[in-house]
């Protein structure tokens, strides 16, 4: 699948497509449902398969403070994404100006003149344009004009128990992780590259590997047992177990909000490394303590209570999850 960063970066190629377009969080199994007929489609017509994410969501320009907690950045949509068949992935930049142009300019600019739609997946709840003018009835008339198809994805979705990024969310929250996956189709994971931090972990005996989370509202808080893949260089990855931290380190007086790893018997410098981090068991909720020791020993408590789980569970991160890694894809 090619990444197409921007409309500006759309071109002639990219013309006459099946697109859908939505948020996608989690690209969960009822995301993969409608994604699947999608691709389905598109070969039928024997047209590529598109589909449009907004960046940021749109809540979170609207109303950052009601935003839902983000499952995934776009960058890990396009690694979800990138084995299921589709063509292209477009990211589209979405800001004051974006939001305020007429539903039937991003219609006859974007849809036909652009990207020469054939048929779009939609849901029929879907609104765009300025004050949100845009509705699926709009999209139907324009494609009676413009000669495109247009279906609502819940035609799409055939499954008897609707999955949604809400219930995810749910399942997360109460540490129900195994339910999660199921709705996702994969163990839940944060990925991200690991960059420097204050190295308080190291002072205080148990030197961490930090991800910075990267998102405006984390789905978990607190501190749990995780499985976490190290990928050190392309094609090779390293699975490791480990105890982690998700929040702002309220002892060490911490602004942003990130992922601290303690990596079981692991030493090596992996700074830059892309690394993934599946939450198993939820341990504690985050909190502040009195003293540097008591954090220590805390700390110590966690990781014992970690390797205890580990020693007493199947981790999710198993096969055949292990082998259904993303390598990645191309830029277009």
């Amino acid at each position: 699948m090619k990444l197409i960063r921007g409309l500006h970066n759309i071109r002639p190629r990219h013309r006459n497509c099946v697109l859908t377009i939505g948020n996608f969080d989690g690209v969960h199994l009822g995301h993969q449902a409608v994604l699947a007929r999608v691709r389905d489609r598109a070969a039928h017509l024997q047209l590529p398969a598109a589909v449009m994410i907004f960046e940021p969501q749109p809540l979170e320009l609207f109303r950052p403070a009601q935003a839902p907690a983000r499952l995934t950045r776009w960058r890990e949509k396009f690694e979800l994404m990138t084995p299921l068949g589709l063509d292209y992935l477009i990211c589209t930049r979405f800001n004051g100006e974006f939001s305020q142009q007429p539903a039937e300019h991003f219609i006859e600019q974007v849809l036909v003149k652009q990207l020469g739609v054939k048929h779009l997946v939609i849901g029929d709840d879907f609104r765009f344009g300025k004050g949100r003018e845009g509705d699926f009835a709009l999209l139907q008339r324009a494609g009676q004009r413009f000669e495109f198809q247009v279906s609502d994805t819940q035609s799409f979705c055939q499954a008897k128990t609707r999955v949604s990024s809400t219930l995810v969310r749910e399942a997360l929250a109460r540490g129900q992780f195994d339910q999660a996956a199921h709705m996702l189709g994969h163990p839940f994971h944060f990925t991200g590259r690991v960059s420097h931090g204050e190295k308080n972990g190291r002072k205080l005996g148990f030197p961490t590997a930090n991800l910075p989370l990267r998102r405006l509202h984390s789905p978990l808080k607190g501190v749990f047992a995780v499985s976490v893949v190290l990928q050190t260089q392309p094609g090779k990855f390293e699975w490791h177990q480990g105890v982690a931290n998700i929040g702002k380190r309220p002892t060490l007086a911490g602004q942003q909000m990130q992922i601290e790893v303690h990596i079981f018997n692991f030493n090596a410098s992996i700074y830059g490394a892309h690394m993934q981090v599946y939450p198993e068991f939820h341990i504690r909720d985050e909190q502040p303590f009195a003293s540097l020791q008591a954090l220590q020993e805390q700390i110590a408590k966690d990781t014992a209570m970690a390797k205890h789980w580990f020693a007493t569970h199947n981790p999710l991160f198993q096969e055949p999850f292990r082998t259904r890694l993303s390598t990645g894809g191309q830029s277009a």
